[in-house]
């Protein structure tokens, strides 16, 4: 792959596919009250390999929140059906934004990784070809 995703996949332009009132909209939803979260939700570029990209979804612990108390682990199931979230959306917007000689072929979500107690990532992993 020959694009620059680095500068075409910066944190600003992520911040409008996933913008940062979306946790809020996510938990009222699930719970019926956004100060019920305990984790905001980003978009994040992660690099590329052969004919993937790689994103993450940050999970960023709520100040006053326990982030390793809640199940983050069920969520990559949630994220892929979630109309919130939308992700069959993000995707296509992405799209949007890659040269015209590549598409999108499909996308998977990962497991659910614990980089720490305060930050979880979920992979979202998108097929592309030339």
């Amino acid at each position: 792959m020959t694009q620059d995703f680095d500068v075409i996949f910066k944190d600003d332009v992520l911040a409008g596919l996933v913008p940062a009132n979306l946790s809020d909209q996510f938990f009222d939803a699930l719970y019926g009250d956004a100060d019920e979260g305990a984790y905001d939700i980003s978009l994040h570029y992660g690099g590329n390999s052969n004919d993937e990209l790689k994103f993450e979804f940050h999970l960023d612990e709520r100040p006053g929140k326990c982030l390793a108390c809640n199940l983050t682990y069920g969520l990559p199931e949630v994220f892929s059906r979630h109309p919130l979230i939308n992700i069959n959306g993000i995707v296509k917007n992405l799209g949007t934004l890659l040269d015209s000689k590549y598409t999108i072929s499909g996308w998977k979500i990962g497991r659910t990784r614990e980089l720490s107690r305060r930050l979880h990532i979920i992979p979202l992993i998108i097929s592309v070809k030339a």
